[in-house]
């Protein structure tokens, strides 16, 4: 170590977006259609063709102006459960340690955070039973105790952000 502080990379410049990328994300923030063809309703509303919706949807997934689109569940209403878990990843192995965890299909989310336990992730299963397991795989795949952080209490909070 030099003692000289790291030089922090350079933010990618902010994606540029047109009115259309704007309206089109400010409408898909609630109240999308269920029907047999909402996108269809959708590019009606906005007085767009289908294709070009779809088009500008893709490409705001590919630029990660949106990180995900599609439904959210209420698992718990499904038969099936989630928790917050975390655990304590050497920082020499920490992207190997985050490539073992991602590997699982029930791990949703995945954080670094600036504490002890620097990595925080999202364990969604199809049972309640599949989390003690799915953290059980994940102990014996990482070498790592994983600590799980369940659900006390449950708040809606709907934020729709203006594009």
């Amino acid at each position: 170590m030099s003692g000289q502080p790291s030089a922090s990379p350079a933010s990618p410049a902010p994606p540029t977006l047109d009115d259309t990328d704007r309206r089109i994300i400010n409408a898909l923030q609630g109240g999308f259609p269920l029907s047999d063809e909402p996108y269809h309703e959708v590019a009606a509303t906005l007085n767009l063709p289908v294709e070009e919706l779809l088009m500008r949807l893709e490409s705001l997934l590919a630029r990660k102006v949106l990180t995900r689109f599609g439904p959210m569940f209420q698992i718990e209403r499904m038969g099936g459960a989630f928790v917050l878990a975390a655990l304590a990843a050497p920082e020499a192995d920490y992207d190997v340690v985050a490539q073992q965890v991602n590997a699982f299909a029930e791990v949703a989310h995945n954080y670094r955070r600036e504490h002890a336990l620097n990595m925080w992730f999202v364990l969604a299963t199809e049972t309640p039973e599949g989390i003690a397991e799915t953290l059980a795989r994940i102990e014996a795949a990482t070498g790592l105790a994983v600590y799980a952080f369940p659900k006390e209490r449950e708040f809606f909070v709907e934020l729709k952000l203006a594009a």
